[in-house]
C-alpha cells in the first residue's frame, strides 16, 4: 500500500486564530512601578516642605484669643514688584508706599542683603510677631520669590537668626 499525503498536510495551514495577548505580566510591572513611585514621592516630600499658609478670609474663631496687650500689633507684608520690594504694614508706616522701600539694584537684580537688612530692623521693633505675607506680581521669577521667602524667615549666616518664620503667600 502505498502512502500518500494529502494536501492538507503539504500545505503550511495558517492560523485562523490569534490567541489572545497575556497583559497579566505587564501589569505586574506597571504596578510595581506605580508603588514604587509613591513610597519614593512620599519619601522626597518630607524634605523640601516648608511651611506656608495661604490667608484667611474670615475673622478669628472663637476658640482663638485676642491679644489684648497695649503693643501694637504688625501686619507685615512684602510686595515684590517689578521696581523692587515695597514692605509695608496695616498698623505702622514702614514708607511712603509710592516708591520701593527697596528699589533694584543697578544691575536690574533684587537686593536680598538689604531686604533682610530692613527684616532685621523690623524684627528689633517688634520681637514677637513671627508673620509675614508675601506677595509677588505675575512675572516675577519663582526663584526671586523663594529667595525673598528665604531672606524674610531667617538671617543668612552660621548664627542663624529666626526672623518671620510664618509666611503666607498671597495674590498681588
Amino acid at each position: 500500500m502505498a502512502f500518500y499525503f494529502s494536501r492538507r498536510k503539504l500545505k503550511p495551514r495558517e492560523e485562523e486564530e490569534m490567541g489572545e495577548l497575556n497583559i497579566v505580566p505587564y501589569l505586574d510591572i506597571l504596578m510595581n512601578l506605580i508603588i514604587f513611585m509613591l513610597l519614593s514621592i512620599t519619601g522626597l516630600a518630607s524634605f523640601g516642605i516648608l511651611n506656608v499658609s495661604a490667608p484667611s478670609y474670615g475673622g478669628p474663631s472663637a476658640g482663638v484669643q485676642q491679644d489684648a496687650g497695649d503693643q501694637p500689633k504688625l501686619t507685615l507684608s512684602v510686595l515684590i514688584s517689578r521696581k523692587g520690594y515695597f514692605v509695608n504694614s496695616e498698623n505702622t508706616i514702614l514708607g511712603d508706599g509710592k516708591a520701593p522701600t527697596i528699589p533694584l539694584k543697578a544691575d536690574g537684580s533684587y537686593d536680598f542683603e538689604a531686604l533682610g537688612a530692613n527684616m532685621l530692623e523690623i524684627k528689633k521693633a517688634f520681637p514677637t510677631e513671627t508673620k509675614v505675607i508675601i506677595a509677588a506680581d505675575a512675572d516675577v521669577q519663582y526663584d526671586t520669590l523663594i529667595q525673598t521667602m528665604d531672606t524674610c524667615r531667617e538671617t543668612p549666616g552660621s548664627p542663624r537668626r529666626l526672623l518671620f518664620p510664618d509666611v503666607t503667600l498671597a495674590g498681588f
